[in-house]
């Protein structure tokens, strides 16, 4: 019975990968745990790019009054604050509202808060900046010897270390899986070779009676091919598992400041479809070069 060109190609890919399933499974493996790395890298990256552009949005200047300042200094600081033209607008919390805020914050702490007292606690004024860039230079302004002020805050600081700590985690997660994307296209280039060799006989019989070099080797390739896309696949349900399992930690646990960090589909998407495009490059890469190298045409 004859056979289509698109049947013999599956028939003997399908062949050579249980020929060499031992070979065939570790380059799977490699490229599955690499490719997690790659994608779980990228979705830490949007997922700090997205907290980040949150809490950029909303940043905040605190400025704390001296305990027990008076009426007159508080009221100093309340005008200045108004005539700010970066501050869109504040609040004051009083003796009793910090009081009550600085409880909750210590709930976990008995002992320190037996030694708060509305008379201990210093006022703060909590103002909204029209921009994230005015907040250094805000920030000087009020700490730089204003009466009756205790310190000015803001959480830009906070925002930058965890860019950095993204930044370093991120360059760590691509040079661990580039490593192993090298050892993936090894192992791909080593299943390819010991395919070829496992058939040098039959493929000298097929150029005697006419086929073509490419005819040859096709099968070949989408071997490499078909282990890059397993490997993929299982890097595509590993990264999606993480997603998922990092919303579902974000609404069991209610950290909604970490809400940002759970990405949309359409995010999660585009991700999914870069890992399998890195799958497809790393099995056709490996296999060509074995082909290329090891296959006499």
């Amino acid at each position: 019975m004859l056979q289509l060109p698109f049947e013999y190609f599956a028939k003997e890919t399908a062949s050579n990968l249980w020929r060499n399933r031992v070979m065939a499974l570790a380059a799977v493996l490699t490229v599955a745990v690499s490719l997690s790395l790659v994608g779980s890298s990228l979705l830490l990256r949007q997922a700090v790019n997205r907290q980040i552009g949150e809490f950029g949005a909303n940043v905040s200047l605190e400025v704390f009054m001296n305990p027990g300042a008076p009426r007159q200094q508080i009221a100093e600081v309340r005008s200045m604050i108004e005539q700010t033209p970066q501050i869109t607008h504040f609040t004051y919390l009083g003796p009793l509202q910090s009081y009550e805020q600085a409880k909750r914050l210590l709930a976990s702490s008995p002992a320190a808060v037996s030694t708060l007292s509305p008379a201990v606690v210093p006022t703060v004024f909590r103002c909204q900046l029209a921009t994230p860039q005015d907040a250094t230079a805000l920030v000087a302004t009020f700490s730089n010897g204003v009466p009756g002020v205790y310190r000015a805050t803001s959480p830009l600081q906070s925002i930058h270390v965890l860019e950095q700590v993204a930044n370093v985690l991120q360059v760590i997660l691509i040079a661990i899986a580039l490593l192993l994307l090298i050892s993936s296209l090894v192992l791909i280039l080593n299943a390819i070779r010991m395919a070829i060799f496992a058939r040098r006989r039959e493929v000298s019989v097929m150029k005697l009676v006419g086929a073509t070099n490419w005819f040859i080797r096709v099968p070949f390739m989408l071997e490499g091919l078909v282990q890059g896309l397993l490997g993929a696949a299982v890097a595509v349900v590993i990264v999606l598992l993480a997603n998922v399992g990092v919303g579902y930690l974000v609404r069991h646990y209610h950290v909604s400041v970490l809400s940002s960090s759970v990405l949309p589909a359409h995010d999660v998407l585009m991700t999914e479809l870069l890992v399998v495009a890195v799958g497809v490059i790393v099995g056709v890469v490996g296999s060509s070069v074995a082909v290329r190298r090891f296959l006499e045409v």
